[in-house]
């Protein structure tokens, strides 16, 4: 990939970059749904992401290309911009007009951008070349910022320029990762924890469904929703801010403030996710992979049966993969109704998975997944030219 970049940047742009850059995209492991209330994430930065060849210019332009998609940008630089269509370079464009209102002045640039994260799989692909080009721009022109200033401000332009309205994880993890490290982070305060991530004998395997979550953002509201009822139910009679505030214990011995069915669904997903959560942050410290792994299954089923967020896209991996002699763990990870699952595979089986895991795929759903194995990775950085 690098290489390649490199070589078409010559030829694109008929001159020599002068910097190369590279951004992860990141899995959750665990703790899904629940950083709107009050609970922590623990994602990982992966081995696949966004790549950036860069060269100042002396004309007051910003050039913009990619080796994935056909569309390029010529723009002159001047005092603001604003979202032009659904055009990708919307994205480095709008970290461009952050740090113009900022008041820092930028040189025209050459910007070529190349990945090999699939678009719309949930692995942050959109926060990937967000943090690359503010990574970059920080490198390029001396600006005295933090990775989580970077992250804070990748989230700003997803949130005001993009129009998404997306959390800090997805910023934070591919900022923020280390190798063979896991990341317990609260997204409300910014507080973490970095966690061992040695997969051992097994691999951390990517598992795309291949289905684009066409149905994710009406659904996350929904869920939002129906979240701040149950915790408005419960605070009746209880002093408490965020539903993960709560214990399972607790939110049983006062089930009779929820008279809606789904409601309680939704909550007992949230509280029993949480508490997930933490007893795999004690996992992951004391060695304990399989234990991991047993809440991995207990997440997923959680999400599919409590929360209604899966599908029988990623159903059907779980299925596969729960039957797998040589898994230990899986579930869906991101905000479901497609994208991807996660699953932990002895590396001497990952082979004989893929090739029977492909077939019995096609053959439920009619089209095939693809399957790729990553460690937990560094986050965004410089690459040597």
């Amino acid at each position: 990939m690098k290489t390649e970049l490199v070589k078409n940047f010559k030829e694109h742009f008929n001159r020599e970059a002068t910097g190369l850059f590279f951004c992860p995209g990141r899995v959750n492991l665990i703790g899904e749904h629940i950083d709107y209330n009050g609970g922590k994430v623990m994602p990982c930065a992966i081995s696949k992401g966004t790549y950036l060849a860069i060269a100042k210019t002396t004309e007051k332009k910003f050039r913009f290309a990619c080796l994935d998609f056909p569309e390029t940008a010529e723009l002159h630089i001047q005092s603001s911009y604003s979202k032009a269509g659904k055009q990708w370079f919307n994205y480095p464009l709008g970290i461009l007009d952050h740090l113009i209102q900022n008041g820092y002045e930028l040189s025209g640039l050459d910007m070529l951008f190349s990945g090999d994260l699939p678009v719309g799989a949930g692995l942050s692909s959109s926060a990937s070349i967000e943090v690359l080009t503010i990574f970059a721009m920080s490198k390029l022109f001396d600006i005295n910022i933090s990775r989580v200033e970077m992250a804070l401000a990748a989230k700003k332009v997803e949130n005001e320029f993009i129009g998404v309205s997306c959390g800090i994880m997805d910023q934070f993890a591919v900022a923020m990762g280390k190798s063979n490290e896991a990341i317990l982070l609260d997204c409300e305060t910014l507080q973490h924890e970095y966690i061992p991530f040695e997969c051992g004998e097994y691999s951390l395997t990517i598992i795309n469904t291949n289905k684009q979550r066409a149905l994710a953002e009406s659904k996350y509201n929904e869920r939002f929703a129906e979240c701040g009822a149950a915790l408005k139910a419960l605070k009746k009679e209880l002093a408490i801010e965020k539903l993960c505030d709560l214990d399972l214990k607790t939110l049983e011995a006062h089930q009779h403030l929820i008279e809606n069915e789904i409601l309680f669904k939704r909550a007992r997903h949230v509280i029993s996710e949480n508490e997930r959560v933490k007893k795999a942050a004690t996992a992951l410290k004391t060695g304990a992979f399989t234990d991991f792994g047993s809440l991995m299954l207990a997440s997923h089923h959680s999400l599919k049966e409590l929360y209604e967020v899966s599908g029988i896209e990623l159903d059907t991996i779980i299925e596969f993969a729960a039957k797998f002699k040589s898994c230990i763990g899986a579930r869906m990870t991101g905000a479901g109704f497609g994208g991807c699952a996660i699953a932990l595979i002895k590396k001497d089986s990952i082979n004989d998975f893929t090739a029977k895991l492909v077939p019995f795929y096609k053959n439920n759903i009619g089209y095939e997944p693809s399957v790729f194995v990553s460690n937990a990775e560094e986050g965004v950085r410089e690459i040597k030219l």
